[in-house]
């Protein structure tokens, strides 16, 4: 089998890539990578500038900037990703009459009034906000490739992804996330930074369930034209997550309260009942356990 996947040397692709079998082609210009790429061909370019004549057996378009503060400093970059990079990827795919799987995101539900969240839920978006660049271009990612489908005829999975984490997502910068962010400043004794009062909810998933559950989409018949959540229903207060990673590592960091950031989504959660039906699929790792996975490796990289 012959894949390409867009964006493979970032956090999610270098993970799902250790577990596939195949030849595997990686187009990504390496913009928020930190980490080497575990094994395939790299080719260092922007999706959306790439051009091939080679076929392949699945195309996987995981190119994207998913941390708040670095797509709000690039929001052009970000936008394009998710609409000319997807059309491009559409395109390769087309003309291979491969499977496309694309990771969009729960941040296209926007200020989602359902919680745990459902697929058949619109979204609630500022259009022209300052997450706009992100959550609008996903979601016109999502138009586009199911476009694909109905005229083409193309075989089209959209899986959106609830607050994945584990090993290798980055801290540093405008790069770091929650997660990553918060084992950081614990491990280093630092404040830990909140924005907003805690009390804002997220749910999250550790990435080897992604990665099983990404597998089931690419590889399960009969998915052709399925949009599924691919997360936890079990919501956690950004304030409970802080004082949980300051129990794990043993911190003695203080919490800091920044200003809330515009647009943040208050409550988030994934209501799971079509991926345990179409993929029999559910998490499987607790949050303290793949808390305490994700610490273990920051203690390794963190001298």
């Amino acid at each position: 089998m012959k894949f390409l996947i867009t964006g493979g040397a970032g956090f999610l692709g270098s993970h799902l890539i250790e577990h596939l079998d195949g030849e595997i082609t990686v187009v990504d210009d390496l913009s928020t990578t930190k980490f080497q790429l575990p094994k395939g061909k790299l080719i260092k370019e922007r999706i959306e500038n790439f051009s091939t004549n080679e076929k392949f057996d699945y195309v996987i378009h995981l190119a994207a900037r998913p941390s708040p503060e670095d797509y709000i400093q690039h929001p052009v970059e970000t936008a394009l990703s998710n609409s000319l990079g997807t059309y491009n990827a559409l395109e390769i795919a087309r003309k291979s009459d491969a499977v496309f799987l694309y990771t969009s995101s729960s941040e296209i539900y926007g200020h989602a009034e359902i919680i745990p969240t459902p697929e058949n839920y619109w979204g609630k978006v500022n259009p022209t906000g300052i997450r706009s660049c992100y959550d609008e271009s996903k979601r016109f990612s999502e138009a586009l490739i199911m476009s694909y489908y109905r005229e083409y005829g193309l075989d089209v999975r959209i899986q959106r992804p609830f607050n994945v984490y584990g090993p290798r997502l980055r801290e540093d910068g405008s790069y770091g996330r929650v997660v990553s962010r918060f084992i950081y400043q614990a491990l280093k004794g630092e404040d830990i930074t909140i924005f907003g009062d805690g009390n804002q909810t997220r749910a999250f998933l550790y990435i080897d369930d992604w990665v099983e559950a990404t597998k089931k989409m690419l590889f399960t018949k009969g998915l052709k034209g399925e949009i599924i959540n691919i997360g936890s229903d079990k919501e956690t207060k950004i304030i409970d997550l802080a004082n949980l990673i300051i129990k794990l590592t043993g911190s003695k960091s203080k919490i800091k309260f920044l200003p809330p950031r515009q647009d943040d989504p208050p409550r988030r959660a994934a209501d799971i009942t079509k991926a345990k039906r179409l993929l029999n699929w559910e998490p499987k790792t607790s949050l303290e356990e793949g808390l305490i996975k994700t610490i273990d490796w920051f203690k390794g990289e963190i001298k």
